[in-house]
């Protein structure tokens, strides 16, 4: 009698495991997020709330790429973000700390604003009257920007932050010391500005340190609608005193009697700038009629008021992710952590091999089980990603408990396999007896767990068509993630819809109990991997603690096989020894720990931060960035592989590449949002930058010859 596939009611552990395990669908009142930024208000409060201490709030904005918001005077067109603040009495709130914004020509205008990420920081001064609440103060805002790449898109949100009063708030220390460091340092007064022959505005700024001299700098006028943002300009030195030449716009409004200029000099992450208030000397020449909103603005926003937003799906994008999703979803098949699964799954094709019916019962059981898979895991995901998590592919597996679970899990189907025990000696008899009686439901559960297997992995084609599904509307998405559970079931659909593809299976026979306990190895090597993810997340304590379970969930399993009188004694040993190692060394299991820097390959590989991207491509150096994590196994795959070759090694030196690496194993917003920003869900994602162009996105499983190309074309 051929044996038993090993995965009958185990499957439902899998799905109650991952249930207890996976973070919970908590809001996140101060994240809103939408296809194209993603907005935080966060806080920096170092000595608690209190009278005298400093507190700063501050929306935090992290644009897609191409996208921007607006500085305080958008330039051409735009309109600057707004901060409407609900604060306890006794708490007032200042004025947006403006960093330096970047000029940014479109066509013929340009703008002032801000791209990738920028921290709008406000002050809030506590006032003697303030009494908290319930050992805490709630900071509301109500935001409201204008979001442009070609288009235009209004947005706002209502957020909401709750600070403790005792005790510091410093999660987001680095992001507001770097919006202090962005922030124009005033100037002396006696800076001037004088209007010539009535169409060009003369500005002598005095004041700047002396290292500035002879350098030149960008120029940012505080005040809208006076000069022409992208006209022709000039800047020179006059000893200390610098000076330029700006032509007055043909639509200015405004007629100051002071000039705010903002100078600024250097790159992201190296970047000064200074502010002077130019006395303005001269009548100023009529200006045209003051507008509310700039004609460009008006003609993109009407445009956009009734055309569909770029990432809500247009048709063609939707066909390319299905079809990328249909593609991806047959090479998962191959993917070497979905292959224990399709091995067992071999043992139950070849065991109705000539049954036709039984065959094609089987497949499409098998076939729903992965698709409505996938379509709840991925509800999952759309799900927490509303309420404001930064998640994305394989977030499951950045939790520990899930994680031992599987170890377990893994555990006890190599065990099985192995032969030390079968199910029906550790399960009532009605419960063992069900996959006889139910072989579909055992198919569908067989779906659910191939699924699970192949959830932390992203196959070529997949990553593009999932960073996309995130970014549609609800059912959209879940259409695109459908198509990839069909492609991952389409193989043994086929085999059980079309009898001709079924007769290379051999017949069933004694090679069946053979093949069977060797898959047992893959099944122990998976729970190898598993231990080894566990010790990235909960360190070496972590990952003993849960080799010394296993070893008493594998001494349970073998006392409950045994029968009579043994099993009951050496059954209740075994269980009271596991329960009393589960209560000491189960809590190390689930316990994170900090991420220790990361090294690869020496001191080549550095641990990834935006700041350093931007740092490094403003002193003209190239990045390379592996966004990677410990359970994903094809990550695993090309680092020992295209990124361990001394060719592609040699080349990025040669080339003077830095290398960064932005490990995903534990759960972090900031990598999940570079990811959203590059159009991806999920690792691996590989990219390339370099100064003044758009990132280089190359494929999930890398080859020497594409690395090679495209380090090549640095």
């Amino acid at each position: 009698m051929p044996p038993r596939p090993a995965h009958t009611a185990l499957a439902l552990l899998l799905a109650a495991s991952a249930a207890v395990a996976a973070p919970a669908a908590l809001a996140d009142a101060a994240v809103v997020t939408t296809p194209q930024v993603r907005a935080e208000l966060v806080a920096l409060a170092p000595q608690g709330v209190a009278p005298g201490q400093p507190v700063w709030v501050g929306l935090s904005i992290t644009h897609k790429p191409e996208w921007h918001t607006y500085w305080k005077n958008p330039g051409d067109s735009g309109l600057p973000t707004e901060l409407r603040w609900q604060l306890p009495a006794g708490v007032q709130a200042g004025d947006i700390a403006w960093p330096v914004p970047h000029k940014i020509p479109i066509g013929p205008l340009a703008n002032y604003g801000y791209e990738n990420t920028v921290l709008l920081p406000v002050p809030l001064t506590v006032g003697p009257g303030f009494q908290a609440t319930g050992g805490q103060m709630q900071v509301k805002l109500s935001a409201s920007w204008l979001v442009c790449r070609k288009e235009c898109i209004p947005e706002e949100g209502e957020f909401t932050l709750d600070l403790p009063v005792q005790g510091a708030t410093a999660l987001h220390q680095a992001a507001f010391d770097a919006a202090a460091a962005a922030h124009p340092q005033a100037l002396p007064a006696g800076s001037t500005a004088e209007i010539v022959d009535g169409k060009t505005l003369a500005v002598s700024v005095r004041g700047l340190p002396a290292t500035l001299q002879g350098k030149t700098l960008e120029f940012f006028p505080e005040t809208a609608e006076v000069i022409e943002t992208a006209g022709a300009w000039t800047q020179a030195w006059d000893g200390a005193v610098w000076t330029a030449r700006v032509p007055l716009s043909a639509q200015r409004s405004q007629s100051p009697e002071r000039m705010p200029v903002v100078l600024a000099l250097g790159a992201d992450g190296n970047r000064q700038a200074w502010r002077a208030e130019a006395a303005v000397a001269g009548p100023w020449p009529q200006g045209a009629a003051v507008a509310t909103v700039s004609p460009a603005l008006t003609a993109a926003l009407e445009a956009n008021a009734t055309a569909t937003p770029v990432d809500a799906g247009r048709p063609i994008g939707l066909i390319a992710a299905l079809a990328g999703a249909l593609l991806g979803g047959l090479i998962l098949n191959f993917m070497p952590c979905v292959f224990p699964v399709l091995a067992i799954k071999m043992l139950g094709f070849a065991r109705h091999a000539g049954q036709q019916r039984a065959l094609r019962v089987h497949g499409l059981a098998y076939s729903a089980g992965v698709v409505l898979s996938f379509v709840a895991l991925a509800g999952l995901l759309l799900g927490l990603r509303a309420a404001g998590e930064q998640l994305g592919w394989g977030f499951q597996l950045q939790s520990p408990g899930v994680v031992a679970a599987l170890a377990v899990l893994f555990t006890l189907l190599g065990l099985n396999l192995a032969g030390l025990f079968e199910f029906g000696q550790l399960l009532p008899s009605r419960l063992a007896s069900a996959q006889a009686r139910n072989p579909t439901a055992d198919a569908f559960l067989s779906g659910v767990l191939a699924v699970a297997i192949a959830s932390p992995c992203t196959a070529p084609f997949m990553g593009a068509s999932m960073g996309l599904a995130v970014g549609l509307p609800t059912a959209q998405a879940l259409l695109v993630f459908a198509v990839l559970g069909l492609g991952m079931a389409l193989p043994f659909l086929l085999a059980s819809l079309v009898p001709a593809a079924v007769r290379w299976l051999p017949r069933p026979g004694p090679w069946m109990d053979v093949f069977r306990r060797c898959m047992a190895f893959p099944m122990f090597a998976t729970v190898a991997w598993l231990v080894w993810v566990l010790g990235q997340q909960t360190g070496i304590d972590g990952a003993a603690a849960l080799l010394l379970l296993l070893v008493a969930l594998a001494a349970v399993v073998w006392a409950l096989g045994l029968a009579g009188r043994a099993r009951l004694v050496m059954g209740a040993l075994a269980l009271g020894l596991a329960a009393g190692m589960l209560g000491l060394f189960g809590p190390a299991v689930l316990r994170p720990v900090e991420a220790a820097p990361v090294a690869q390959a020496g001191a080549r590989w550095q641990p990834w931060a935006p700041e350093q991207v931007q740092q490094a491509l403003a002193q003209g150096r190239p990045v390379f960035v592996d966004f990677t994590a410990a359970w994903c196994v094809t990550c695993q795959y090309n680092k020992r592989t295209a990124l361990a070759d001394k060719s592609v090694l040699s080349d990025l030196q040669t080339k003077n590449v830095q290398l960064l690496t932005a490990d995903w194993t534990r759960r972090d917003p900031a990598i999940t949002a570079a990811l959203r920003a590059l159009g991806r869900s999920g690792v691996p994602v590989y990219v390339l930058y370099r100064q003044g162009s758009a990132p280089v996105v190359l494929s999930e499983i890398l080859s020497v010859a594409e690395l090679r190309a495209a380090i090549a074309t640095l």
